[in-house]
């Protein structure tokens, strides 16, 4: 008789009792959505995602999980009601700061791993996006109330895309009108209009790296993110830290201060914020600078072999007032 997944799955487990849902869905040879799914005890949700973000700040005081291949995000707080412009969704918050591009994503549980609970949610390949974790300050009674009115129809089943994933290959640089691309960087009012300019010219952002102006993206050595982490922590500054994935970008914003390294991991252990970095993975590590019309805003930015954003570090930055001074001296001493 065909074992099903559910019991491939608990044998793995047992054999397994450490290894993540994550990493035991590849070796499996399945998505993560699946396995989730296989537990009588996960609830499947409807498809009203929208309406169920902007409903997650009746939970109260909650973790907020975003994730990419090596990199984690875990940050403490309460979310504000999210809101929504076409596919892009904000969540603007203090602590619980959220970018959400709305395009795949398709599945949502709650889930409940031996009592601990959380709201999941999913892409079209059943990957994870971002992850709601409630935690001994949040409302128990609003997360039952939030499951009985999204709860989907039980008859329902995933029908999750294994195609291949699509390979996007890089515009040939001798195919980019560099000059003209280099002139639009050092245009630059916001940084927020970074993004257009590489789509302008089809340039990836690993490729601009490259491209850019001179002296506007230096290489450091990778080894540098453990020494930036560790002047952050020694000098008290408040910086910024973006970790994401297609669908998510999840921001820190405040100081990062119990640097640890356990294994390939070097990690952030602060009582409000986590971070997981896999600095193995990083294949090159930048200084980027770009202009604002109050001056240049410096950010470290980590890439993987396959041209994919890990991570990016700002100074703490308000709107209108120029970049801070002791993220400026950090950002000197790894030039340096």
């Amino acid at each position: 008789m065909e074992t099903t997944l559910k019991e491939n799955y608990d044998t793995f487990k047992l054999e397994n009792p450490k290894v993540r849902i994550r990493d035991a869905a590849k070796t499996l040879g399945v998505s993560e959505a699946e396995l989730v799914a296989t537990n009588p005890d996960n609830i499947l949700l409807n498809s009203d995602i929208e309406g169920m973000l902007k409903q997650i700040k009746d939970f109260g005081y909650v973790m907020a999980l975003t994730r990419n291949e090596d990199a984690v995000h875990e940050r403490k707080g309460t979310y504000t009601k999210a809101t929504f412009n076409a596919h892009v969704g904000l969540v603007v918050n203090p602590d619980i700061d959220l970018r959400l591009f709305m395009y795949n994503w398709k599945y949502a549980f709650a889930v409940n791993e031996n009592n601990r609970k959380s709201i999941q949610f999913f892409d079209t390949r059943g990957e994870a996006i971002h992850k709601i974790y409630l935690t001994e300050k949040s409302d128990e009674q609003a997360y039952q109330l939030f499951i009985d009115q999204f709860k989907a129809d039980p008859a329902i089943e995933l029908s999750i895309d294994s195609n291949p994933k699509a390979v996007v290959e890089e515009t040939p640089d001798n195919e980019i009108d560099v000059e003209s691309f280099q002139k639009e960087w050092l245009g630059l009012t916001d940084t927020h209009n970074f993004f257009g300019i590489l789509k302008k010219h089809a340039v990836s952002r690993r490729q601009s790296m490259r491209l850019a102006p001179a002296n506007h993206a230096i290489q450091i050595p990778v080894a540098d993110v453990e020494k930036l982490l560790n002047t952050i922590s020694d000098s008290d500054a408040e910086i910024m830290i973006f970790i994401g994935n297609k669908n998510m970008i999840q921001i820190h914003t405040g100081k990062a201060k119990k640097i640890v390294r356990t294994g390939p991991w070097i990690n952030i252990l602060d009582e409000e914020f986590n971070m997981h970095l896999r600095d193995e993975a990083i294949e090159s590590l930048w200084i980027v600078k770009k202009p604002t019309d109050l001056g240049l805003v410096h950010s470290v930015e980590a890439y993987d072999k396959e041209g994919n954003l890990i991570v990016q570090f700002f100074g703490k930055r308000k709107p209108n007032i120029p970049e801070r001074e002791d993220w400026r001296g950090i950002i000197q001493t790894l030039e340096n």
